[in-house]
């Protein structure tokens, strides 16, 4: 039976000049009171897995209209939006590894009745699906990677073993620091995100930079930062036999369209997508070729 979350608020957030009803729901998960929002029914369960720095406000501007062909299912990610950012403790068994994020996912939607799930994933987001149908086969029926990070970045930054007890020992400083500066570069880095910057209203930057900065943010972000290690995914793409969608932005600047265009490549049986006049987030700036693609997509998996 799915365990009962709790309905904490309901709000509404700007799309487009449009107010959009959502639900805040929170269910405890591995340590975490994580965030989520659910709309939609039937098969398949498509689960929304955004980007660093971002929330689940990231798929504001597609998550009803893919709830129209499936149940889809947001959540924030351990250390951002809503969620809680609790301390890492193997007393507790909080991790914010990759691998305690992937597993995380797979947990949720075991506590919500669901079996199996479509997970699409962002940026980081995308590097958490892949390594989730890695590890739980049996449980993801289909990814969709969306300028996911396989090649670089967070799939292949490591935190060299013999500091980082060091590093885990002074969170506090190094909190501080990290707080300082994504607090003065927030701004810069997200519009980095966006191809056409004039796409990315000032109200929608300063609600994503709320829901980032709240709470003990900076320590959960270290804890998060010194958790990344090699996650040689490139040597694995080959164990992945369920359907996949590869997309990128034709101008992303985060993840390179050629490592989206290698992607596709080697991952068995895998479509590819380049958006145009887009950039890091086809769901943000291109909602409309997203969700068409997606919902392409699904029929390849129901």
């Amino acid at each position: 039976m799915p365990e009962k979350a709790t309905l904490i608020a309901r709000g509404t957030y700007a799309t487009n000049g449009k107010q959009t009803s959502v639900e805040k729901h929170f269910i405890e998960v591995n340590g975490f009171n994580v965030h989520y929002q659910i709309a939609g029914q039937g098969k398949p369960l498509v689960v929304l897995l955004h980007g660093s720095f971002l929330s689940l406000r990231s798929w504001r501007l597609v998550m009803d209209e893919l709830a129209k062909t499936a149940t889809v299912l947001a959540l924030d990610r351990p250390a951002f939006g809503s969620t809680s950012r609790p301390r890492s403790s193997t007393a507790t068994g909080v991790s914010y590894t990759p691998e305690a994020q992937s597993d995380l996912v797979l947990a949720l939607i075991k506590k919500l009745g669901f079996s199996r799930a479509v997970l699409i994933g962002n940026s980081t987001g995308g590097t958490l699906a892949l390594l989730a149908a890695l590890r739980h086969p049996q449980h993801v029926e289909g990814v969709v990677l969306v300028d996911a990070m396989v090649y670089s970045g967070y799939a292949t930054s490591e935190v060299p073993a013999l500091i980082k007890p060091v590093m885990k020992a002074m969170t506090p400083l190094f909190s501080r620091i990290m707080k300082l500066l994504i607090t003065k570069l927030y701004g810069r880095l997200l519009y980095g995100f966006w191809y056409n910057k004039e796409r990315l209203q000032s109200d929608v930057l300063e609600a994503f930079r709320n829901d980032l900065m709240t709470g003990d943010w900076s320590r959960a972000f270290w804890e998060l930062f010194v958790e990344t290690h090699h996650l040689h995914l490139d040597e694995r793409l080959k164990k992945i036999s369920i359907p996949s969608l590869v997309m990128t932005g034709e101008h992303d600047i985060m993840v390179k369209k050629e490592e989206s265009i290698r992607l596709a490549g080697e991952l068995p049986g895998a479509e590819l997508l380049v958006v145009p006049d887009c950039g890091h987030l086809p769901h943000e700036e291109q909602p409309e070729v997203f969700v068409a693609a997606v919902k392409k997509f699904l029929k390849r998996v129901v």
